[in-house]
């Protein structure tokens, strides 16, 4: 079973070698929430292997975003600029990366310097994994991009724990104030969450309350993952498997998709 994505900036394969080993389909889960992701990672004892030897990888949209003009630039040095917004993202490069994952092929992923709020002229390259992980609180949004996932998940958490988790990661990660953190989340990036994620939430096939916390979920989910891996079944096997049972049991009306 061979698929996409192990993160490496370097390898000790070359990208013919990887091209011609790693020729099938991909597996890609979407999840809203990179401590979800994060937990899964650890669980499958995925982080401490070397990057060139992962079959589970997880990328992350925050490395999409576009390049700003002069003017937005300057507003996003104000907190004006809305980066929780749909436009705030590259999605043709996204796109064009789901194609690239899916056909197995090595790609390059737009690294972002979250301090100046521009993308940097480095890129990290992914490898063919087996099962790839791709967080993003909008990842659903656009139709063209959500077909592309065969697994969603919906982290569903309350607004106080999303508020204390950005304040966290803006004022250590990102060297921005409290000040600024708290007007921009209160004018830009709650009422975003509100228009352009929750309404998402109905496209999700699993919905996971209190994110991380929510052991029981995660580990469901990681079983889900060491069952795609298990040896001697391909992925392409795993999916003709659910949707022969997704046919059977639709012709019962048994079973029906939420989407």
């Amino acid at each position: 079973m061979k698929t996409m994505l192990v993160i490496s900036e370097t390898s000790l394969f070359t990208q013919k070698d990887y091209e011609v080993s790693h020729s099938c389909i991909a597996y890609i889960i979407t999840c809203l929430l990179s401590t979800v992701c994060k937990r899964i990672m650890e669980r499958l004892g995925q982080d401490d292997i070397e990057h060139s030897q992962r079959r589970v990888v997880c990328i992350s949209q925050d490395s999409f975003y576009r390049p700003l003009t002069p003017e937005e630039s300057s507003k996003a040095l104000k907190g004006l600029f809305n980066f929780d917004h749909p436009d705030a993202f590259d999605n043709e490069l996204i796109l064009k990366t789901l194609r690239q994952i899916l056909d197995g092929k090595i790609c390059k992923i737009p690294n972002y310097d979250f301090v100046t709020n521009s993308r940097l002229e480095s890129t990290t390259t992914l490898y063919p994994a087996d099962v790839v992980l791709f967080e993003g609180i909008l990842m659903f949004y656009q139709p063209e991009i959500r077909s592309h996932f065969h697994m969603k998940l919906f982290v569903d958490s309350d607004a106080d724990t999303r508020l204390a988790r950005r304040v966290m990661r803006d004022t250590r990660d990102r060297a921005r104030n409290l000040e600024h953190v708290l007007n921009q989340y209160t004018n830009l990036v709650k009422p975003a969450f509100e228009e352009f994620c929750l309404p998402t939430k109905k496209f999700a096939d699993v919905i996971i309350p209190r994110g991380a916390e929510n052991t029981v979920a995660i580990d469901l989910i990681v079983q889900h993952i060491r069952d795609l891996l298990r040896p001697g079944q391909t992925v392409e096997e795993e999916h003709q498997q659910q949707s022969s049972k997704r046919t059977r049991h639709n012709s019962d009306n048994f079973f029906k998709r939420p989407h």
